[in-house]
């Protein structure tokens, strides 16, 4: 799965002012006057706590990769701000992003001062370049386009120059510029070394891929971060979305109806996050009916130990069928 962009063309789209903004999004369909009313309020969302400082943080996220690198239009951009205000509205806090992402700091950034929900989000990027003087640079321009004087959580995206970036975020996290500090990739064949990172310490997220479909995490990463007191962000729980090509036209088993699970979506981000060690899973994307199946994820029943094995060979079973 490729995950590296051109940075070159980052800033190649002009953002738009925040006058434009507001005048974008007060004309977009669903504006704050015409949101659809509903029939009964849904259910909180579940929340884990971080483990360095007991915060609360929903289980379900958001990420950004691919779906929030659009352009300046109302038409790439109103899909995006119906998608934040939704998050926001449910409960949601954490946004996951980085410079690697095309635009999505800046969409975030934009859209977040026009909606005015900065204060509500938790945001999350990384740094994605090498040494020091690079890193200071990076992030200070992601904190810019994110409209952040000081960020939620930063951490170093695949590993890139660790060393020299963690070192210089403990000074950071000291001086109050950042709330957390983590470490993130997206294969298997990096466990060991995020292991690794982890057992030199000063950490308080990692990130890594697990899914229902790519359960390498379970055998050595996640008990080890659970021991550590090191947050767990899910990325890829969908394992890249190949799993609902082949799911397609697959019934749901009935014992997961009867709990209240409605796609095949909420059964694995329920499996997810309902590991002891996963803080948060986040799922990108840039459809509101999307981001509304994966929040019931994050509502209601999750399965125990027993349940959970339930569902992973149900779930091999129809990906076989």
């Amino acid at each position: 799965m490729r995950r590296w962009h051109d940075e070159s063309q980052q800033d190649a789209t002009p953002a738009p002012s925040r006058r434009e903004l507001l005048a974008m999004l007060a004309a977009a369909p669903l504006a704050a006057g015409a949101w659809p009313m509903h029939a009964a309020t849904p259910a909180p969302l579940l929340a884990r706590r971080i483990p360095s400082t007991g915060e609360e943080l929903p289980a379900l996220g958001l990420g950004t990769w691919r779906a929030f690198d659009v352009g300046a239009s109302a038409a790439e951009r109103e899909p995006l701000a119906e998608v934040l205000r939704e998050l926001v509205d449910a409960g949601a806090r954490l946004i996951d992003s980085s410079p690697m992402y095309g635009n999505a700091e800046s969409v975030v950034g934009d859209l977040a001062r026009a909606l005015a929900v900065r204060d509500r989000l938790f945001l999350a990027t990384k740094v994605w370049t090498r040494g020091r003087a690079e890193g200071i640079e990076q992030m200070e321009t992601s904190m810019r386009r994110l409209g952040a004087e000081r960020l939620d959580l930063m951490q170093v995206h695949n590993l890139v120059d660790a060393d020299t970036h963690l070192q210089t975020l403990a000074g950071w996290k000291r001086e109050g510029r950042v709330r957390y500090v983590g470490v993130t990739h997206y294969v298997a064949s990096a466990h060991a070394d995020l292991a690794a990172a982890i057992h030199r310490g000063g950490l308080d997220f990692v990130q890594v891929n697990y899914s229902i479909v790519e359960r390498e995490a379970e055998e050595r990463l996640l008990p080890l971060a659970r021991e550590a007191g090191v947050a767990v962000i899910a990325n890829r729980p969908f394992a890249g979305g190949d799993a609902f090509a082949r799911l397609a036209g697959r019934a749901l088993p009935d014992w997961l109806g009867e709990r209240g699970v409605a796609s095949w979506a909420q059964a694995m981000l329920k499996f997810t996050i309902s590991h002891p060690a996963v803080i948060c899973a986040i799922p990108a994307t840039s459809k509101v009916r999307h981001l509304r199946d994966n929040l019931g994820a994050a509502r209601g029943w999750l399965p125990d130990a027993d349940e959970r094995a339930r569902l992973a060979a149900d779930l091999e079973r129809a990906l076989g069928a």
